[in-house]
């Protein structure tokens, strides 16, 4: 049912387009674990498939051929075993073509990659199927599924095979947005303001199957205490769990990300072959790309670089707030979450989990400022001083500091906003000493770089600023408000 699914328009505007569309599709629908691949597939088309079967997890190739004859019976009506998944996808075939000819045949195969037993021959049988018969036609619509990432990259959607640019089409589901999370938590009758669900962001991102464990009696920091810190909780194992059902060797990925997590600003790739101990080859690449194809990290390129100066940066929340909190966690006690509200690693979490938040959240800080219809690159920049300049007692003032900037977005009228992204709980003051610090670290970025561009200094935080002589000099303040509109 449409009225059931949450955001996903331009999905549901591609998939109604391609199964009325007067050819055969091949659609491959991918994404990390629990984004909602199959919610949005069955609550679109689920009165209209003309066959559907799901892989099963960890059986063999005989079971898995038992499986999928069962629901071909259940929609035929008739009683047959494949013995190979050749003969399968024959039968498949068979009982389409005595259906009536008028209107699409919906076919939907999901969790796709666990059909794919050792030595089954799924895939090549797959390729036989529509190679040799679907895509002769123009009414079948077949939709694949699944969250194994280097399955679905390798096998269907990169295939090098007999699948090589046969799939017709493909969809990455992406995590929720704050607007999204705010409507899905409404739907549900969740009394939650801002804030709250902010907080909620905060730590588990939106990935949909995370919010649908909170339960609406329960303040959001209660449920983040039941589900991450009680024994039992059903996202304690959810970091190795999420990660090994997405990639086939998952450890060198939880590699990547557990030497990410370590630098906030991001590595680049020689950085982290150093810290992994992982090879510089195809394998690397191939990682990163999975990696940032599942929203887990995101690649850019730092101010006034060139590519191959390229950082790649962890701005998964969930992986953050593990890594922060969860990691090595082994003592359950109550109230753990509630207590560390109090402390200073609470608070050092909730600034830099914002900024993560800022990051998913770029284009509805462009649409803030007017200047989403302008070509803009956001990236970072860092200054570290050479010996040369700190023993030169000549030397520019300005350029004898460090300096860092975590968020800047070059515009192309020839503007950049220098951004401040600062969590507090109300409105956030700009101190005396702290102007001094931003307006110092801006006349060092212009030293450094020699840009001519004009700098607007954007202060962005959920609450908005306190009224001084500071907060008045801005042209514009981006508020938490401004990240929760829908785009």
């Amino acid at each position: 049912m449409r009225q059931n699914i949450i955001g996903r328009e331009r999905e549901m505007t591609n998939l109604d387009n391609y199964i009325s569309s007067n050819q055969s599709e091949f659609i491959a629908i991918y994404g990390r674990r629990r984004i909602g691949k199959t919610f949005l597939v069955r609550e679109l088309f689920e009165d209209k498939f003309a066959f559907r079967a799901t892989g099963r997890d960890n059986v063999t190739t005989r079971q898995q051929l038992e499986n999928f004859s069962q629901a071909l019976k259940r929609y035929s009506g008739k009683d047959s075993t494949a013995g190979d998944w050749n003969q399968a996808f024959a039968l498949l075939g068979e009982y389409i073509e005595n259906m009536p000819e008028t209107g699409p045949k919906l076919l939907f195969l999901d969790e796709l990659p666990w059909f794919d037993t050792r030595g089954s021959k799924f895939v090549s049988a797959l390729e036989h199927f529509w190679n040799d018969w679907a895509s002769y036609r123009r009414d079948i619509k077949l939709i694949v599924c699944g969250s194994a990432t280097t399955w679905m990259l390798d096998e269907i959607i990169h295939s090098r095979g007999g699948l090589h640019n046969r799939v017709t089409h493909s969809i990455q589901l992406e995590p929720f947005t704050l607007h999204e999370t705010e409507r899905y938590f409404a739907a549900h009758g969740f009394p939650y303001e801002r804030p709250e669900l902010l907080e909620c962001y905060m730590a588990v991102g939106g990935v949909a199957y995370y919010l649908t464990l909170f339960d609406r009696s329960e303040s959001v920091a209660q449920n983040i205490n039941r589900l991450c810190f009680s024994r039992g909780g059903e996202m304690v194992g959810e970091f190795e769990n999420s990660f090994k059902s997405l990639f086939k060797k998952a450890h060198d990925h939880i590699a990547v990300v557990t030497a990410l997590q370590t630098k906030g600003m991001g590595m680049s790739r020689l950085e982290l072959i150093e810290n992994t101990g992982l090879g510089n080859n195809g394998n690397m690449t191939r990682l990163l790309n999975e990696l940032e194809r599942c929203d887990f990290i995101r690649s850019y390129v730092p101010f006034g670089k060139s590519k191959k100066d390229k950082l790649y940066q962890l701005i998964d929340p969930f992986t953050l707030f593990y890594f922060r909190f969860m990691h090595g966690q082994t003592i359950y006690q109550q109230d753990y979450w509630l207590k560390l509200h109090t402390t200073p690693a609470y608070d050092n979490w909730c600034g830099y989990a914002f900024e993560i938040v800022c990051l998913n959240h770029l284009d509805q800080i462009m649409h803030a400022l007017g200047i989403d219809g302008i070509i803009s690159t956001p990236c970072s920049w860092t200054y570290r001083p050479r010996k040369a300049v700190l023993e030169d007692d000549f030397a520019d003032e300005d350029l004898r500091h460090g300096a860092q900037i975590d968020l800047l977005i070059e515009r192309a009228d020839r503007t950049i906003n220098i951004c401040e992204m600062k969590y507090s709980h109300g409105k956030y003051e700009i101190t005396k000493s702290y102007d001094s610090l931003v307006a110092r670290r801006m006349q060092t970025f212009r030293k450094v770089t020699k840009t001519n561009n004009t700098l607007v200094l954007l202060y962005i935080t959920p609450e908005g600023l306190v009224d001084n002589v500071y907060s008045r000099r801005l042209a514009r303040t981006v508020v938490g408000n401004d990240l929760f509109v829908g785009r």
